[in-house]
């Protein structure tokens, strides 16, 4: 059973994820709503998955991926993108990212993407 932190600025696009997972048997042990938090919730929690929004306020996505592996370097981030994002989401990829997945969320493609990294 694989533990997921979700973390977007869009309470909307959280629920979203969270109604995925757990509908097919994931544990959400956290939700954040920008990079600050989820700094901080990866190390209490230490989650197996992370879904990462990239554009969010006081700390981005991308500043957050390169924050959690500084303090794990085996952290597993799944980065959330709209379409149109593909420079940020190289630079995800760069600093540590495993892989992406783009809004809207297609349900198969989040789980997917999930199960790719947990497997």
């Amino acid at each position: 059973m694989a533990k997921i932190l979700i973390v977007d600025d869009a309470a909307f696009m959280r629920m979203m994820i969270k109604d995925i997972l757990e509908k097919n048997g994931f544990q959400i042990v956290g939700e954040a709503n920008n990079g600050l938090k989820a700094v901080e919730l990866y190390k209490k929690e230490k989650p197996d998955v992370v879904t990462m929004d990239i554009t969010m306020p006081d700390m981005d996505g991308i500043e957050a991926v390169k924050e959690i592996k500084a303090f794990d370097p085996a952290a597993k981030i799944i980065m959330c993108s709209a379409m149109g994002q593909q420079t940020m989401v190289m630079d995800a990829i760069k600093a540590g990212a495993r892989d992406f997945i783009v809004k809207p969320f297609q349900p198969d493609r989040v789980l997917e993407a999930i199960k790719k990294i947990t497997g």
